[in-house]
Order: C-alpha cells, then structure tokens, then sequence
C-alpha cells in the first residue's frame, strides 16, 4: 500500500495560498537598466545552420546569452549519429569562439547527446575547459541522458513521496544517477567542482526572479550543486513566443524584473530560410525597453553580489516543487 507524507502537501498549499511567502524585493540593475533578460539555450538538434541567424540577431539587437553545447560526441559513436552538432566539429567550435569573443557565455549541456560514464563525462569537461576556459561553468541537465544531476524525478525531494509519485505516475522521465556515489555514471564532485550555476525549475512567468526570488540559490538536501537557478518557459518557438507576449514584456520592465528564458533554438526558431517573424518582431521590440542584457552567469553573479548567498527553506522548496509540477502538468518537458 502506497504511504503518502501529508505533511509536505500542506506546506505546499500553504505556499500556493500566500505568495507573499516568495516577495522578490526591488533591484537596481546596472547602468539605470529597467530589467534584466538573457536566455539559456539547449543544444539538441543545433547545428551552424539552423542556430546561427538566431544569433545574428541576438547580436544586431544588443543581446549577449548563453548557448550550451556538447563537447564530445556520443560515445562510440560516429557524428551522424548525434543530436545535433558537437565540439568535435571544427567549424562549430569556430563559431562558439566567434560568438564567445562578442560576448556570449558558452555553457554546458553534459559531455555528449547520450549517456556518458564518468570516465566520459570527465574527459568532457577537459575537452569544455580547454576550449572555452577554466572559469566555473552553467549549466543545464540534458533530458535523454541518465548522469543528470538531481534530474527526472529526482528534481523532487525524496522525502516529499506526494510530489515524487505525482511525477511517476505522470511517466516523465525517473531518476538520475550523475549525484548516486559509487555508481559508474556518478559525478557529483566533479559538478561541484566545475559548475556554479545549474538549471532547474521552470515558471510560466516572464520575470523568472517574481516566482524564484531566491535564486540564485544553494539547496541543502541537494550537495552536489552549488547553486540553482530557475527559468521561464520556452521550450520551442511557439511557448518562448508566447511566453514573451508584449503584455507580459511590459510587465517585466514595470515589475522591474529578470527574465532567464530556457530553451531550444533549434527548435523552429529558424525554418525555411527564414526567422520566425513573431519571434523576431518580439526580440526586436524587447530590445527598444531599457532591458541590461547579459548571458544567465552574468546575471546570477550580479544576483549574488547585491543580495548575498541564499540558502533554500523547506517551505521555498516545497512551493518551488509544487508550482513546477502544476506547470509541467500543462507544458510536458521543461
């Protein structure tokens, strides 16, 4: 018979009930800024082709964000096998470096488009760290592959059984095993080591920093990770477009807001030839409304030197668990 805890269901409508529990306080951006923006892209199915007139346009509006990629290729493997473009390429790591010198931070999105090893994963991040420096990295958790770091169900805290078999019995992915000591996929002290920032959580709001004002922030019961970050839903054109709507634009700069956008710009940001017109119509208005735009690190560290280091509550993480779970109940993979 399965045992449900009650206890962490009525923290989380508790939270749901009084968001005055996350107030996220005013910020003085840099250089009399409005708000702040930037986005973080995942890598799956990027190639030169399909991404670079993206940032084209980031680059002719002022934008400066982070584009993830793979460092190596799937394991044992040949390119044509991949998910998409790898630094194995190399025009593609030519491209990285162009974008990287204007500018944009060139984040990590595990070693490969697959499952990896440690040994794997280890020879990945030499491989990341020799081509784009050996600054501390941010990330984001590749969905397909099984060395996540507290990722799947595990995102979810495993004392809180309601929000763990919600997500079972919703059949999204089940545990990682990148933070299980001892496991041959394990690499948890090398995450430690080499990454400030992973991403995690997804809101429906465009001021990602309204519904996580915590962040960045240290997780307790999560120890591999020094810090987490949230983001704002943008899975694919269509959601980023939406997501971006100028009505919630507009609230962004009178909240005084930070939005961290997540998503694929592989994913029919760039088709037939040609820009999404909404979405570059959406990017180009963003651009005119005093936003300071710089890459997630940037931000984040900004965050951190103006508020200090936070550690999460169990109430901060029980609403931020529940509010994900009710988004991913609409939006599927974030």
């Amino acid at each position: 018979m399965l045992t449900i805890d009650v206890v962490p269901l009525a923290i989380a409508w508790h939270t749901i009930r009084h968001e005055s529990i996350m107030t996220c306080k005013h910020i003085d951006w840099p250089e009399g800024k409005r708000f702040a923006f930037t986005v973080f892209d995942d890598t799956d199915a990027a190639t030169i082709e399909n991404t670079k007139p993206i940032y084209d346009l980031l680059v002719e509006s002022g934008f400066r964000t982070t584009k993830s990629a793979w460092p190596l290729r799937r394991p044992q493997c040949g390119e044509s096998e991949e998910l998409g473009m790898t630094c194995e390429d190399p025009a593609y790591v030519a491209w990285l470096h162009a974008l990287q010198a204007q500018g944009f931070e060139i984040g990590y999105h595990l070693a490969s488009s697959h499952t990896s090893t440690r040994e794997h994963t280890k020879a990945g991040l030499e491989r990341f760290r020799q081509l784009f420096g050996p600054e501390l990295i941010t990330m984001s958790n590749h969905s397909l592959n099984k060395e996540g770091i507290y990722f799947g169900a595990d995102r979810l805290s495993g004392s809180r059984r309601l929000f763990y078999y919600l997500y079972q019995l919703l059949k999204w992915r089940g545990p990682t095993r990148g933070h299980i000591p001892g496991d041959r996929l394990f690499w948890g002290d090398l995450c430690h080591e080499y990454m400030i920032y992973v991403r995690n959580f997804v809101v429906a709001d465009m001021n990602t920093l309204k519904l996580c004002p915590m962040m960045p922030y240290h997780d307790p019961t999560k120890p591999y990770v020094r810090r987490w970050f949230a983001s704002s839903e943008g899975t694919h054109v269509h959601s980023y477009n939406a997501t971006l709507a100028e009505a919630n634009q507009d609230q962004l700069v009178e909240e005084g807001g930070a939005c961290i956008m997540y998503t694929h710009f592989a994913a029919g940001f760039y088709e037939e030839g040609r820009l999404n017109p909404r979405f570059e119509s959406l990017m180009r208005r963003l651009a005119g409304l005093g936003g300071w735009f710089v890459p997630v690190r940037t931000l984040l560290d900004y965050l951190v030197s103006v508020r200090g280091e936070h550690t999460l509550t169990a109430e901060e993480r029980a609403g931020l668990e529940w509010n994900w779970l009710r988004h991913k109940s609409k939006f599927g993979p974030s």
